[in-house]
């Protein structure tokens, strides 16, 4: 009985903390699809995480990739958060959001802590399941 209530005090203490995290978590990846939206590369460059940006070496080609590659992702409408999970230590949030066509799109973000704030350090596209008929 007595470990049964401590994993419930453990969770009633984790749970601000976690819930902290997944709203930092959304409003990162938000703010990031609104940037795009509005074409403000640069806003979107600042939640990067440094490894991103290292790899892009400026906004602009960071923008570009973007667009080129993920064009759901530099117009993009009415994202949803369907997800937040840890997966082999890292924590990947899944996002659906429609295109400019208003096609439906998953993609998987992963995000990294730095100095107390979420930036956004890959993103994948969740491949549609296959459906039979």
């Amino acid at each position: 009985m007595i470990r049964i209530l401590s994993v419930i005090a453990l969770l009633a203490f984790a749970a601000p903390g976690a819930a902290q995290d997944t709203d930092a978590i959304e409003e990162t990846i938000a703010a990031q699809l609104e940037a795009f939206n509005d074409r403000d590369v640069m806003a979107a460059w600042g939640h990067a995480s440094p490894m991103i940006q290292g790899m892009f070496g400026t906004p602009g080609n960071f923008g570009m990739m973007v667009e080129q590659g993920y064009p759901m992702v530099w117009t993009n409408e009415a994202p949803e958060f369907i997800g937040l999970r840890d997966q082999g230590g890292r924590t990947i949030q899944t996002v659906r959001l429609r295109d400019a066509d208003g096609r439906s799109h998953v993609l998987d973000y992963e995000m990294v802590e730095m100095q107390g704030r979420w930036r956004i350090n890959g993103v994948w596209i969740v491949p549609s399941p296959d459906v039979g008929v």
